[in-house]
């Protein structure tokens, strides 16, 4: 069988290859404490577990609009609008099978090959992967671990070139939860207007930021930069709906009504019921989302107290989203030669599931979820103390 270039150049995504195998020791009976994949432990709102189970009562089963529910659409319209000042209207917004797809679409409909796209490293392992399939180039500026790998603007800018079509920000960040101030990002999306350049802003995370930290929202430059700026969300993080298989995208409506001509030929419109329950998230699921929040930011002071007293592992609290990206190398030896053998070490030594950080570009790191149970999180630490001689 001949396959396709396409295909012969992808590999399994590394989140879900590690929390596939944690899942199969786990039904072998292995005690395992997971921290590989962003899943959020708690519940859908029950708002929208309702209005789901009513939309299937009430027969709404059938296929909708392929860009999605026109109430949804619109309330996500009327969202940006009232938090951001944005412009746009229902006709500007798409409703996705996850943001994972709103993503790969606006991909295929910006990028033709040879073209670059640049993004701040280390980055969301399907970034990549989506530009290449785009036939375009991923041009992958280095943040630092030295101020919580903050996402700024000037090296960004610095490698926009004559073949950069679009510029992805994911803040705050998967896997660092580094993220972009304001100003940074009124400075990039400048940069990227007066070039002709698509900013696309992945905000999927813009709910977790914690302490006093504000989101920047590239929704709040759309008014002034309208043909610039595109903004990708979820609802499957910020409201735990992670099997619903819903997100969106708004954006200039000649680029969003493409992405919706991709979508009639690919997916078509997303689970009519589940936006249902969507909608209903959307419109009362605040104080779910505020008691996640809360949740979180205890995880997250657990998980970076435990890390800041092993030896050998240096991490910066992370400043948003629900991930720690410990620098690791002084653990590397025999049978843990890199970030990939250590990964698999602690798996299978220490009970404890891990990113290995060569999957987002980041070969001395480990990235590690705090989405289970706050008692999984402290078990998994004192594993990890372990592990690490602490």
């Amino acid at each position: 069988m001949r396959l396709s270039r396409r295909a012969l150049v992808l590999a399994e995504s590394a989140t879900m290859r590690v929390h596939r195998r944690a899942t199969e020791l786990r039904a072998a009976g292995r005690d395992l404490v997971d921290f590989s994949a962003g899943l959020p432990d708690f519940p859908s709102p029950p708002a929208a577990v309702e209005a789901a189970r009513r939309a299937l009562l009430d027969g709404h089963t059938r296929y909708t609009a392929a860009a999605g529910l026109p109430d949804l659409r619109l309330a996500l319209a009327r969202r940006y609008g009232r938090d951001f000042g944005a412009p746009w209207g229902p006709d500007g917004a798409v409703v996705t099978v996850g943001a994972k797809a709103a993503l790969y679409q606006l991909a295929q409909v910006l990028v033709d090959d040879g073209d670059e796209a640049v993004l701040p490293s280390p980055a969301w392992v399907s970034f990549e992967e989506q530009i290449r399939l785009a036939g375009g180039r991923p041009v992958l500026v280095p943040m630092s671990a030295d101020d919580g790998f903050r996402i700024h603007a000037e090296p960004l800018i610095s490698a926009l070139g004559d073949r950069t079509r679009l510029v992805v920000v994911n803040s705050p960040c998967n896997p660092t939860g580094g993220r972009i101030t304001e100003g940074d990002l009124r400075l990039l999306a400048e940069a990227c207007a007066s070039r002709g350049i698509v900013l696309l802003c992945d905000e999927t995370y813009e709910r977790f930021v914690y302490g006093d930290a504000v989101h920047a929202s590239g929704a709040a430059l759309a008014v002034d930069l309208p043909d610039t700026v595109v903004v990708v969300g979820s609802f499957s993080k910020t409201w735990s709906m992670t099997g619903w298989r819903l997100g969106w995208a708004l954006g200039p409506v000649p680029l969003i009504s493409k992405v919706i001509e991709l979508q009639s030929h690919t997916t078509s419109n997303p689970t009519s019921f589940a936006m249902h329950g969507a909608l209903a998230a959307l419109e009362h699921g605040e104080p779910h989302v505020a008691a996640m929040r809360a949740e979180l930011a205890v995880r997250r002071d657990l998980v970076t107290a435990a890390l800041a007293k092993m030896p050998g592992v240096q991490c910066a609290p992370p400043g948003g989203a629900f991930y720690a990206f410990p620098h690791v190398a002084d653990h590397f030896g025999p049978g843990r030669r890199d970030s990939v053998e250590l990964a698999e070490h602690l798996l299978e030594t220490a009970g404890v599931a891990v990113v290995p950080g060569v999957a987002f570009g980041a070969p001395d790191h480990l990235r590690l979820s705090f989405t289970c149970a706050t008692s999984d999180v402290e078990r998994g630490m004192d594993r990890l103390t372990r592990a690490f001689g602490g």
